[in-house]
């Protein structure tokens, strides 16, 4: 029987902080497959993340599919808007959420999974912000436009980057995109269209450069929407979903699993000869022209 296979495996995976986004789908995902998952985690929320861990408040979510709970090999604060420690700013180095964290930079936390694991096959980058994101674009300053782009784009080149010299023979590497990267979503603001749009055309970039320096395939998911906490910075995903569902070829819920499972094949040797992709995992409301649900049509 086909399957995917991932025993041995390390995976780190850049951007979780609760069970409800794609990262966490994605990290148990690869879990089921049988990897072993390393997490970064923004650090204003490390702390908060740890004791939801240790409470016992994610076991449910930790529960895989044969009984057993997903193993977390190791927890690192990662703030992938920092290259390296000269770059963070004294107001955040200042800052009470960040007093207690340290190494949380992509260099540094880049060395320190080298240090602790020595080598890795799978890298996710599951990470957008944008200080600005409910307003319109034409309304959006450049510090928030640059914000965005440097945070949810420029964040996956510095991941691989820096984790790419000490990765394995075959590994892989996978972001998260959104269809604004490609259409126009009225809502969808504060440059993380453009972040998005990056994104994208950044891992055909990576897929070839990555691909020639490092053996590494390179790919995307452009995701429909979900109703995870760092959407419902958006201010309208609710109806971003509801719309998904009247208009999309299948009109059903799109769920993390469904994604996190198309993540899994991309980054497993099952997709061995698939790089610089963006896989629609989206119910198919990209491959849409017209509102079904137009008044327009009635």
């Amino acid at each position: 029987m086909l399957g995917i296979h991932l025993k041995g495996k390390k995976a780190f995976v850049a951007g979780v902080a609760d069970d409800r986004g794609y990262g966490w789908a994605v990290a148990k995902a690869l879990a089921e497959a049988g990897a072993q998952v390393i997490l970064g985690t923004w650090p204003p929320v490390y702390q908060i993340f740890l004791r939801s861990l240790e409470n016992g408040k994610l076991d449910e979510s930790l529960t895989l599919d044969d009984g057993s709970k997903m193993e977390i090999a190791r927890i690192y604060p990662l703030d992938a808007a920092y290259d390296y420690p000269e770059d963070v700013p004294d107001d955040i180095k200042d800052n009470k959420r960040y007093r207690n964290v340290s190494r949380y930079t992509v260099s540094e936390v880049a060395a320190h999974v080298k240090e602790e694991f020595g080598s890795i096959d799978i890298l996710v980058h599951s990470l957008a912000n944008g200080p600005e994101a409910q307003k319109p674009l034409i309304e959006t300053t450049r510090n928030g436009y640059l914000a965005a782009v440097s945070a949810s784009a420029y964040s996956f080149v510095s991941l691989v980057s820096h984790f790419g010299p000490f990765m394995n023979e075959g590994a892989s590497a996978l972001t998260l995109s959104f269809l604004a990267a490609e259409r126009v979503v009225p809502g969808y603001g504060g440059g993380l269209n453009a972040a998005k749009a990056a994104l994208e055309s950044d891992t055909r970039y990576l897929a070839w450069e990555a691909g020639r320096q490092w053996g590494m395939r390179v790919n995307a998911i452009s995701a429909g929407p979900l109703g995870s906490r760092a959407a419902k910075a958006i201010g309208f995903i609710d109806k971003m979903i509801a719309y998904s569902e009247a208009n999309a070829p299948l009109p059903k819920d799109l769920t993390a699993p469904e994604v996190g499972r198309a993540a899994a094949f991309l980054l497993s040797p099952l997709a061995s000869a698939i790089t610089g992709e963006v896989l629609h995992v989206d119910n198919g409301i990209h491959a849409m022209g017209i509102a079904t649900d137009s008044p327009s049509l009635q």
